[in-house]
């Protein structure tokens, strides 16, 4: 206890001199400034409210992130399960905001609730209005201390959040993760799942959820984040107006003291469940978060689980033991566990596969990691910090796991620590931790014995941030209009070398980044019937190596060059992307045309990805999702096979791997890939002269004689004989609603059918049919419709769809003709239709103000030779809609007598449980 106080001490001194406070910029009584570190301020009201604030002018949103400090950790016996539980309850209103989720939908928020084992929060995230800041910051304070956490919601969610844990158990990573989870810890709740078990679920009081609630959900166990579009003094005056009013609670928080017992042994895990994968897993406790050697244990993770670059992908991966392999770290407030991992084909030795990650794991000392392995481990995590950091609401959201580890600047002070890490500090804490003594091992076997090792404590977070004052702040973008007005303004057009149409809106951006696509368009039907199979390996295959580097080299290329980038393709269409920044935008783009013009498939490679495709169709041939979406793909497009877009069943998927070779992969690619039909779009900070330089000297004379036609479907009344499949041993089914609609999308019937589909099946679990399925009879964890209607042929396609024990699908299929029906007969009320129109308008907003979107939105407007002004017309009309026309048109289309219904999951199960007897 001396030594822990003595390194309490010394983590208060170290922020004390690493922090620096500035002085205010305004004054606002009752409001304390406390610290400000790379752009983020925190600020504490009287009642113990912690603030932070996080302006970004470049941004079109705002988002409100509140962060209880309150997760599964806190719960106690028979409470399992109670800090999700409650999550879900806080979406049922309070006397001032009765209906939740109604009021996100009409604000176009994009918002979700959390729990995890350190805490819980609540965010949203809208267009950056007054009017809608005001709206957030208001409910979220409601909501803290007047939620009714009524008996009648308890009981009609506890059923959705069975569901939920349902869902779960059909993952056999989860079930294993899960299971494992609780051999690790004795002891500490860290050892129990947030989701809880069953029996809590179905029994806890609402006197208990309400205590529950009513000792942690308080100013002074809360930090409430607002970062995006934001005037702070502002914003600080309006949190005070709102969470200032909220008295600071007399009671007393509850001190966990409960720590871990020293590992004394290893520990095995056995799942025997149906699958069609081998899963072997190994973890090892290691300190909490605050503690030093956390970034070592950081920097491990990355050296051990990278792909393709790590030891585990080396060892097990590209010597065929495995066909997927995985490292992280789960960094905690208290002690933590190291994991890693691998996915092998069930015909292949796991027993071997096992014996790698062992040796990988505890043999660190006799293979000492290189100065070459660490600094790309360190700089791989330094680009995925800085690519976070360009994104407020990504920073706001994430700043929750560390505001409840101690404190908010130890996300940066990680970063600091990370880039010292020694090979010295990697060796180290590879010893320390990495042994059979501290290992649990989970297998489909069971296996091993006991070792001890003690844990050391961590030190104060206060001294650790004493001081404390960041690296330079990101240089700051524009503040951009995503009107549609503005972009067709800004948007610049070129054609290069005859064949090549660009797209471009130069633009001041957080951090100087660029996002940047590239489409390919190639082949006709003609030519690609019978070539399905080539496509997607095709694309899988361009970054694999090439003329001039290897798999790994390319990687590390990007890495340095602080770039993420991808490739793919399907027949007709090839693709690669890439987010840079401005200093790396040529010498970047010169990478990414390596991948695309010379890439040399190299057999191991192709020998790895049929190997992990096949294990991942396995996978799915008994997951009711995927067998039941390619069940509803193959009646949307009953096409024959070889035909470009046949939709195989699982099974031909799977057979469909040996029936090319690497040559027959090299014929594909040089017979159709090239610029001669190629879209290039780009969003960011550019300048055009140097970038369409750079796009004539990589593809100007990148040129073949093959044609392209693209194929256009032609509508087809589909099959509506209902399917039912049975999946043993999955607790979790899936219902499916399908249809296809001869219209397409500039046809005026579609503002309405948008319209109409938003209100039966969008919006934020408000819509008809989540409040029926979820809300009301709490059937279903998730449910939802969509159409899709073509820009190019009249096919309009429908999904309405919900997950839900297979004892439930039945149910679910009913209440899902009803609320239709219901929809149909008695229409829509004028609020409805108001809240669904604003609900899409803002949600479109936000969409245009992402840069990967804008940038998709270019490359649509040339592929279909279209101005976004189309798209303002199109919401023009929908804004002009009433209810009375929406239903009339949902009427001309929609009948619920005629539609394909689809129902997968242990129906045989659920057939013997409603055949038993009433107790």
């Amino acid at each position: 206890m001396i030594g822990y106080q003595r390194l309490l001490r010394s983590i208060t001194f170290c922020l004390l001199v690493l922090t620096v406070c500035t002085p205010n910029a305004f004054a606002l009584k009752g409001v304390e400034k406390v610290v400000q570190t790379e752009g983020i301020t925190e600020y504490r009201l009287k009642n113990g409210l912690q603030v932070l604030l996080f302006p970004d002018p470049t941004k079109e949103t705002v988002t409100v992130n509140i962060t209880y400090h309150v997760g599964s950790k806190h719960e106690n016996y028979g409470e399992t399960g109670m800090a999700h539980l409650l999550e879900h309850l806080l979406f049922k209103g309070t006397p001032k905001h009765k209906d939740i989720p109604d009021e996100l939908t009409k604000h176009g928020a994009k918002a979700n609730g959390t729990t995890w084992l350190d805490r819980t929060n609540y965010y949203e995230t809208f267009n950056a209005t007054e009017e809608n800041l005001r709206w957030a910051l208001e409910l979220e304070a409601d909501r803290m201390v007047n939620s009714f956490i009524k008996k009648e919601h308890l009981d009609s969610e506890m059923t959705v959040v069975r569901n939920e844990l349902e869902r779960g158990e059909n993952s056999p990573f989860r079930v294993l993760m899960q299971k494992m989870q609780a051999a690790s810890y004795m002891w500490h709740n860290y050892g129990k799942s947030t989701i809880g078990a069953p029996s809590d679920l179905e029994n806890v009081s609402i006197e208990r959820l309400r205590n529950f609630y009513e000792t942690y959900y308080q100013p002074d166990n809360a930090t409430l984040i607002v970062a995006g579009k934001i005037d702070e003094e502002a914003t600080l005056k309006l949190i005070k107006k709102y969470f200032g009013k909220i008295k600071k609670p007399k009671r007393t928080l509850p001190t966990l003291y409960t720590q871990e017992t020293p590992s004394d042994g290893e520990r095995t895990v056995t799942v025997r469940r149906v699958g069609d994968i081998q899963l072997v897993m190994a973890s090892y406790h290691t300190p909490s978060a605050v503690h030093p050697d956390s970034a070592a244990i950081a920097v491990l993770a990355n050296i051990i689980g990278d792909n393709p670059t790590g030891r585990l992908y080396k060892n097990a991966v590209e010597t065929g033991i495995a066909s997927q392999v995985f490292a992280w770290d789960q960094s905690l407030s208290d002690a933590g566990s190291f994991r890693a991992g691998a996915i092998v084909d069930k015909q292949k030795d796991l027993a071997a596969a096992e014996a790698v990650l062992i040796e990988q794991m505890e043999t660190l000392t006799a293979t000492p990691v290189t100065e070459a392995e660490l600094e790309r481990a360190k700089r791989s995590i330094a680009k995925d910090f800085e690519k976070a950091m360009n994104n407020t609401e990504s920073v706001a959201i994430g700043l929750s796991d560390w505001v409840t580890t101690g404190d908010w600047r130890l996300r940066f002070l990680q970063r600091d620590r990370i880039a010292e890490v020694t090979l010295e500090d990697v060796q180290r804490v590879a010893k320390a931790y990495f042994t059979q003594n501290n290992r649990v091992v989970g297998r489909f076997i069971p296996t091993e014995t006991p070792q001890r090792v003690t844990l050391p404590q961590p030190e104060s977070v206060a001294s650790l941030l004493e001081g404390y004052v960041g690296k330079q702040n990101v240089s700051m973008g524009e503040a951009f209009d995503p009107s549609y007005d503005n972009i067709a303004e800004r948007t610049q057009t070129f054609t290069v070398a005859d064949t090549i149409q660009v797209a471009m809106i130069p633009k001041k951006t957080r951090g100087e980044t660029v996002r940047l696509n590239i489409q390919i368009n190639y082949g006709t039907l003609e030519s690609l019937t019978d070539t399905q199979a080539y496509a997607g390996i095709v694309g899988q295959m361009l970054d694999k190596g090439t003329k001039n580097y290897t798999r790994e080299e390319m990687k590390d290329q990007f890495d340095k060059l602080k770039t993420y980038a991808g490739y793919g393709s399907n027949p007709g269409s090839a693709w690669a992307w890439m987010e840079t920044d401005k200093e790396n935008l040529i010498p970047a783009l010169q990478l990414l045309a390596e991948g695309l013009k010379n890439p040399t498939f190299p057999q191991s490679e192709l020998d790895v990805i049929k190997s992990a495709t096949k294990v991942s169709l396995e996978y799915s041939l008994q997951d009711p999702n995927t067998i039941a979406q390619t069940e509803a793909s193959r009646r949307l497009l009953p096409v024959d096979k070889g035909h470009p877009h046949y939709s195989p069943t699982l099974q031909e998927s799977i057979d469909s791997l040996n029936s090319y070779s690497r040559d027959e992969l090299i014929e594909y690619y040089n017979r159709f890939f090239s610029a001669n039909n190629m879209i290039v779009s780009v969003v960011g900070d550019v300048e055009p002269e140097v970038i369409l330089k750079e796009l004539e000297a990589q593809f100007g004379d990148w040129k073949n004689d093959t044609p392209y036609v693209h194929i256009v479907e032609d509508y087809n009344a589909i099959d509506t004989t209902p399917a039912v499949f049975d999946t043993p041993d999955k607790e979790n089914g899936i219902f499916l609603a399908v249809n296809l609609y001869e219209i397409q999308a500039d046809h005026e019937d579609v503002p309405a059918l948008t319209l109409g589909n938003y209100v039966f099946g969008g919006g934020f679990i408000n819509s008809r049919l989540a409040t029926r399925l979820r809300q009301k009879e709490g059937w279903s964890y998730g449910a939802g419709a969509s159409l899709s209607p073509s820009k190019l042929s009249p096919r309009a396609a429908f999904w309405g769809y919900a997950i839900g024990a297979p004892q439930n699908l039945d149910n679910i299929e009913q209440g899902f003709k009803e609320e239709l029906a219901r929809l149909l007969e008695e229409g829509f009320t004028e609020e409805e239709i108001k809240n669904a129109k604003s609900g899409i308008v803002q949600r479109n907003h936000v969409s245009r103000s992402e840069d990967k979107n804008l940038v998709q939105m270019l490359t649509d407007q040339v592929f279909y030779k279209r101005s976004v002004l189309e798209d303002k017309k199109f919401e023009q009309a929908l804004l002009a809609l009433t209810p009375e026309q929406v239903q009339k048109t949902m009427q001309k289309y929609f009948d619920p007598d005629n539609m394909l219904y689809i129902k997968a999951g242990d129906m045989t199960k659920a057939k013997t449980q409603a055949q038993q007897p009433a107790q």
